[in-house]
């Protein structure tokens, strides 16, 4: 015979009341739910399903974190998920750093349930197609975390405006589908009508980040895109060099005039992160990039960028005779505060040091720089800035 526990006597206490109550649902009134899902709560969970949930987060038991969600109680979560009342929620978080099971079809029923008072959606389980569209069709919602490509809309008609968002994130792998989208909405409607799928969202969008997307290129085509949603104050794009995807090859593509064009196109960015710079030194951008973001995006704080340093010292020498930079050259700078170079090489002499260190203070007066621990190049830069301030 199994003994009555404490567990057992609240979940009968709470279970009574839910009987007794008024309505015939959940008393008292519950509006926030957080669940840390272990496998002793999995049985109560229900108790707390209440229809006037507003705010839900999900997260799983701190054990998981490295061995992932045990796939023996993976139904029991889908079914309860499946069950949460989503007609009221505000917002609904599923957290991140954890290797999810197959959840897609249980938190899909739930996406597609809820109504125009969502605001907030973040999740790293994969939705199915006809979630994303239901979520971009609802009027409210501001902050959007989500992995997965977009609806291919072959068979869906093409979304006739997106939300207004100011957060949206995209998960690994999506980036080149999820810009094909926003080409293929600008391109339906003509700019001259004013009005066309993206209005809304390129005047509220603050801040945008990728995930790592192996095999895709940074280039001018994913700046032309970008450059669209011209409010943005946080940008992120998180490529790694070193992935394998990528042979050996650094696909960072832009050189000195897309970045030109990018930097004059979103003036607003306090951060700026179009992945981390690495050591191949074979991008065609170079130093000169830089003083067109510290002129023209002010309010920077923040910047990881690739650039050339194979001919630093002439690439720096050469700013004042650059007739395109000249008109640069007394406008005020960026506070910048780090400067991301990781593995980024330098390659000079102390007497050309001084020259880098010179050249690049008249750009980023205020900057620290940021190599990766296994980057000693940068040392004697940054003994030297030390001094300075």
């Amino acid at each position: 015979m199994r003994q009555v526990g404490v567990c057992d006597i609240v979940e009968s206490t709470f279970r009574q009341l839910r009987l007794n109550s008024p309505d015939g649902g959940w008393f008292p009134v519950l509006h926030r739910l957080l669940w840390l899902i272990t496998e002793s709560n999995l049985r109560y969970i229900d108790l707390f399903l209440s229809p006037h949930l507003k705010e839900v987060t999900i997260s799983p038991s701190p054990s998981w974190i490295n061995s992932g969600v045990p796939h023996d109680i993976v139904p029991a979560i889908a079914s309860t998920i499946s069950a949460f009342p989503a007609s009221t929620l505000q917002y609904l978080r599923v957290t991140y750093g954890v290797s999810w099971a197959d959840l897609t079809d249980s938190l899909s029923s739930v996406a597609l349930r809820c109504g125009p008072s969502l605001t907030e959606f973040a999740s790293p389980i994969p939705l199915s197609s006809a979630a994303i569209n239901h979520l971009i069709h609802l009027p409210h919602l501001h902050t959007w975390r989500l992995e997965g490509p977009p609806p291919s809309y072959s068979t869906l008609p093409l979304p006739q405006t997106f939300p207004p968002l100011t957060e949206l994130a995209l998960g690994r792998g999506t980036t080149r589908d999820w810009l094909s989208l926003f080409k293929r909405l600008e391109k339906r409607i003509p700019s001259t009508w004013g009005v066309t799928p993206l209005s809304r969202i390129k005047e509220s969008l603050k801040s945008l980040e990728f995930g790592d997307s192996p095999g895709f290129i940074t280039n001018a085509s994913f700046t032309s895109t970008v450059r669209i949603f011209r409010n943005l104050t946080f940008l992120a794009m998180q490529i790694d060099c070193h992935d394998e995807n990528y042979n050996g090859r650094c696909p960072f593509k832009l050189d000195d005039d897309n970045v030109t064009k990018f930097a004059m196109a979103l003036p607003q960015l306090e951060f700026l992160l179009l992945g981390s710079p690495c050591s191949e030194n074979t991008c065609a951008t170079t130093v000169a990039c830089l003083l067109p973001i510290s002129v023209y995006c002010l309010e920077l704080g923040e910047l990881e960028i690739h650039f050339n340093t194979t001919n630093i010292v002439d690439d720096l020498k050469n700013i004042p005779e650059d007739p395109q930079l000249q008109k640069l050259s007394s406008l005020p700078r960026c506070s910048l505060e780090s400067l991301r170079v990781w593995r980024i090489p330098l390659d000079v002499d102390e007497a050309d040091l001084e020259a880098v260190v010179d050249g690049m203070i008249n750009i980023f007066p205020t900057m620290d720089c940021l190599p990766a621990e296994d980057n000693s190049d940068w040392e004697g830069f940054s003994e030297r800035m030390a001094e300075i301030y």
